[in-house]
């Protein structure tokens, strides 16, 4: 099984990956473990101090100004992960978990929290034991950290709550702690707040959202440049020197894809045949345009991502020359900034890909094509429904795009007056990104049925690789009307795991 090593100095996307959804081991370097030791000495020492010092032997937010004595300190610790697990709501995804707890080790490793090796190696232990902590959906408002998530969390470090085994099975924490061998930890001074205070819930679910819309990006090119061939569109508008002029590079990407894939194609060009157009509708020549703003929006998030992967977020933190300082670096905007960013370019990609749809099935519109490419118009009704399905899905993700960073709600008798919301932010895009993939597969499914529907005309051979993988995976083509649900299932699926891009790139090669 592949081993991710966890240092000091951060982690990377693959990383986050790896554990997340790959199940991958975590082990801690040597480095690590020697930093964390190096901090802990820190904290020990000012703990020993008369002078009070926040999280190590103060309350924590508004209760701040209490001096806790030190017979109080671990029962201080203990008691602020249990009130702070405090969630609501359905149950959160295990990778969104297991990306969680990955996360909050990375910072801890950093020798920024103070936080003792056998609390690090604990962490690591049951992320590779498979036990997942129970996290809810509510609870976290993206500053002081995902305080709630990462209580749960640590609820499970000490044995306490409930999480799901490796078998998928919700039991006690302290029941399958026991049976994996893993001591539950006993938390020291500053440990409790050191374990709840990042970003790290938004961060991994940012992570895993750039990975699937890199997909995503790349499959809504190929459906673009289905729906253009399906509708006699010309390419020329594609042209590299076309989009030079304009030098965003996200959108030369996507011009370059779209002509990659219509290579060769006997259907593009026909737009001067029986029903002269100068130029196409918006939806088909913009393609490139909004599918590459888009591009570049997903460019700066993983800048950000990359930014956060590397840093260190916790309040207090141990810095060089052993000084502990406040702050406010688990402030969630930067992550919830571009989380909102990429749920606004994720509903203008759908409304696109919709407006193509619509376009290829009504018949004033689509330059030849049957009603809805319907089988017997009138007594098929063929994929109306299904572009109604895609118009749902559209005016959600339109809903979806509404930014939750620019809400504040105040907290913590108002010492906490200012936050985030980017565990929204992020909540609201993973349901964004899911719908999206429908909205392409929908464009897939019309756009296939359409080329099909060309006789006498040779489409594209990477459209032809596309009919053929997507008949394969038990997706049928034009004929009376059937239950579509399967089909549009079967469809997304093929989108969502890769098939539609490994299909065209068998042809054309790896597509940016």
């Amino acid at each position: 099984m592949h081993t991710v090593v966890v240092g000091t100095s951060g982690v990377t996307a693959s990383d986050v990956l790896a554990v997340a959804r790959g199940g991958a081991r975590v082990e801690l370097s040597a480095e690590a473990v020697a930093a964390l030791a190096a901090s802990r000495e820190v904290v020990d020492a000012l703990a020993a101090k008369p002078e009070p010092v926040y999280g190590v032997s103060t309350g924590f937010g508004a209760l701040a100004t209490r001096h806790i004595s030190p017979e109080l300190r671990a029962r201080l610790q203990r008691n602020i992960v249990r009130s702070h697990a405090a969630g609501m709501g359905p149950r959160v995804e295990r990778e969104v978990v297991r990306a969680l707890m990955f996360l909050r080790l990375k910072t801890v490793c950093s020798g920024r929290t103070g936080v003792r090796p056998e609390v690090a190696r604990t962490m690591a232990d049951v992320l590779n034991a498979g036990i997942t902590p129970v996290v809810h959906e509510y609870g976290s408002l993206g500053c002081s950290g995902d305080l709630a998530p990462l209580s749960h969390c640590a609820l499970t470090l000490m044995g306490e709550g409930d999480a799901e085994g490796p078998d998928g099975s919700v039991r006690p924490a302290g029941e399958l702690l026991a049976e994996h061998g893993i001591r539950p930890v006993e938390l020291r001074e500053k440990e409790g707040l050191a374990l709840l205070n990042g970003t790290d819930g938004m961060l991994g679910m940012l992570v895993m959202a750039l990975a699937d819309l890199d997909l995503l990006y790349r499959s809504a090119d190929v459906t673009a440049a289905l729906s253009l061939e399906a509708l006699l569109g010309t390419d020329k508008v594609l042209a590299p020197e076309l989009h030079a002029i304009r030098p965003h590079p996200g959108q030369a990407a996507s011009a370059a894809n779209m002509l990659a894939v219509l290579r060769d194609s006997g259907l593009t060009g026909h737009h001067q045949d029986d029903a002269p157009r100068v130029q196409d509708a918006y939806s088909v020549r913009c393609a490139p345009q909004v599918a590459g703003a888009g591009r570049d929006t997903l460019a700066h998030a993983r800048l950000v991502a990359e930014r956060e992967l590397a840093a260190a977020v916790d309040n207090p933190v141990v810095l060089p020359g052993g000084r502990v300082e406040s702050n406010g670096n688990f402030h969630g905007a930067p992550v919830a900034y571009v989380l909102d960013f990429l749920a606004i370019a994720v509903a203008d990609l759908a409304s696109i890909a919709e407006r193509r749809t619509d376009r290829l099935l009504d018949k004033n519109r689509s330059h030849g094509l049957p009603p809805f490419l319907a089988d017997d118009p009138g007594v098929d009704s063929g994929l109306m429904i299904a572009q109604y399905t895609q118009a749902a899905l559209v005016s959600e993700l339109k809903r979806l795009a509404v930014p939750a960073s620019a809400d504040s709600i105040p907290s913590s008798a108002m010492q906490e007056d200012h936050v985030s919301m980017g565990w929204s932010a992020a909540r609201k895009l993973r349901t964004a990104v899911d719908n999206l993939t429908r909205v392409v597969a929908v464009e897939l499914y019309a756009a296939t049925r359409a080329v099909e529907l060309r006789e006498g005309l040779t489409p594209a051979p990477a459209t032809r690789a596309v009919i053929e993988a997507l008949r394969e995976a038990g997706v049928d083509g034009p004929g009376p009307d059937r239950y579509l649900a399967p089909d549009l299932a079967a469809a997304a699926a093929f989108v969502r795991d890769g098939r539609l891009v490994a299909a065209v790139e068998k042809v054309t090669g790896p597509l940016r």
